[in-house]
């Protein structure tokens, strides 16, 4: 398990990158279909440096405020308190900051850039529902996120694949209104004008998909992990696994979730099933987490 934690902090920094470049790549192709010359790889330098610094120092508070989470009183949810701070003490992690989402659908997620910067948010709903050991295993599951640095990667996301889709989306839209202007590269006729605004239009095209596809990435295996990292904590499989078996029954969804954060919580949080929402076989090919009855069984195996 641990080599395990190893791989994903060195594959985090791989994504992390990996992101960087797209946002320069489609920024990139925006300045090559308008025609802005050389000084269009310094903007597209620029404007990648600028979101990778803004959604280090800022995506957290994004992911929070796009879920609605609003800080957990110390007195109201005094159980919530004492269950994260008994387990970050056990843990030898700083205690994050909490949050609660006013919402029936049982879930939480963990957010931030590193264990010194991080925040937990739980729904009213899972507050709810579950009772003492399996808040338990489901805090410590978001605290595993934490303490094997997983929520950098998965924070990070969060903005860069909204901007990505955003920019790419406004360009695709300019062109097709007449925005765009015509490439001057072409003048000794050898067509490398021509060549370069067709890679840049597709890769305005695919880059919201490679983004999807990276956000995917991020959350499967690391999902799994969490839950042994999280009984590992809580030396007590019978309350996680209780947990999961509750969300697995549930069939509410968060009201605030999306496709954007949907990768940071413990149970997807959209629609998968027709009984749940329209997009359910949309969002089903998209899938952010593996299936809860594989988490369940496995681990049982333990």
């Amino acid at each position: 398990m641990y080599d395990q934690v190893s791989q994903n902090k060195r594959r985090s920094i791989l994504l992390i990158a990996g992101f960087v470049v797209l946002v320069a790549a489609v920024a990139w192709a925006v300045t090559q279909l308008f025609a802005l010359g050389p000084a269009g790889l310094v903007i597209a330098l620029v404007i990648a440096t600028a979101t990778a610094f803004a959604s280090y120092w800022k995506s957290d508070s994004v992911a929070l405020a796009m879920s609605r989470a609003k800080p957990a009183d110390p007195t109201t949810y005094a159980r919530l308190h004492n269950l994260v701070e008994g387990l970050c003490i056990a843990s030898g992690l700083p205690k994050p900051r909490v949050y609660v989402i006013d919402d029936i659908a049982p879930n939480a997620f963990a957010t931030g850039r590193d264990p010194k910067h991080a925040a937990i948010a739980v729904t009213t709903g899972l507050l709810e529902k579950m009772n003492r050991v399996e808040l338990e295993g489901v805090v410590a599951h978001e605290l595993s996120h934490i303490k094997n640095y997983d929520i950098l990667v998965s924070t990070l996301a969060v903005t860069m694949v909204g901007i990505i889709a955003l920019v790419s989306d406004f360009a695709i839209r300019f062109m097709w209104w007449g925005g765009g202007r015509r490439n001057d590269n072409d003048r000794d006729g050898s067509g490398a004008g021509a060549i370069i605004a067709v890679v840049g239009f597709a890769l305005l095209i695919l880059s919201p998909l490679i983004a999807k596809i990276m956000q995917l990435a991020i959350s499967r295996r690391r999902e799994a992990l969490a839950d042994f990292s999280g009984v590992e904590m809580t030396r007590y499989p019978p309350g996680l696994i209780s947990a999961l078996e509750k969300l697995q029954a549930d069939q509410t969804v968060v009201h605030s979730g999306s496709k954007a954060t949907a990768h940071l919580w413990i149970e997807q949080p959209i629609a998968r099933n027709e009984e749940e929402g329209r997009m359910s076989r949309f969002n089903r090919l998209f899938d952010t987490h593996p299936p809860l009855e594989e988490r369940i069984a496995a681990l049982r195996e333990l």
